[in-house]
């Protein structure tokens, strides 16, 4: 393992946790949006996430890999408000599905990630440009 993996490790981390962190302001921007059908409501989308980490067999990656976007299968509101101009025929409007308290813990969860990987590059280099100072 190289000295300088760390980098490509939360650079890694990095991407994932920005990857998360605009799927939580999307989820959030389309909280409060209605649709006429359950099938056209808003469904929140989470990131699913793997750790990579070296094998002897594989090309030596290390970090995290973004599996995909998922869409979640909570339930939506169904609210009666026949004159809403989205009502379907019995007067029923759909919301989505987007849980705000959870969005906005994913968020702070999300934005302490992004910072702690932010950390860990700049120890990782005030470290690194220390030890070749060694050399002077």
């Amino acid at each position: 393992m190289s000295l300088f993996n760390v980098f490509d490790i939360s650079g890694s981390g990095m991407a994932s946790q920005a990857l998360r962190m605009n799927l939580t302001a999307s989820n959030m921007a389309n909280a409060n949006s209605v649709a006429g059908s359950e099938d056209e409501a808003y469904k929140s989308r989470h990131p699913v996430f793997s750790a990579l980490m070296q094998d002897v067999n594989s090309d030596g990656s290390t970090g995290v890999q973004s599996l995909g976007v998922v869409e979640s299968q909570a339930a939506h509101e169904k609210r009666y408000e026949p004159e809403h101009p989205l009502a379907d025929e019995e007067g029923y409007v759909y919301a989505s599905n987007v849980n705000a308290v959870e969005e906005m813990a994913n968020m702070i969860s999300a934005s302490r990630s992004y910072r702690n990987n932010i950390e860990v590059l700049n120890t990782s280099k005030t470290l690194l440009l220390e030890t070749l100072k060694l050399g002077e």
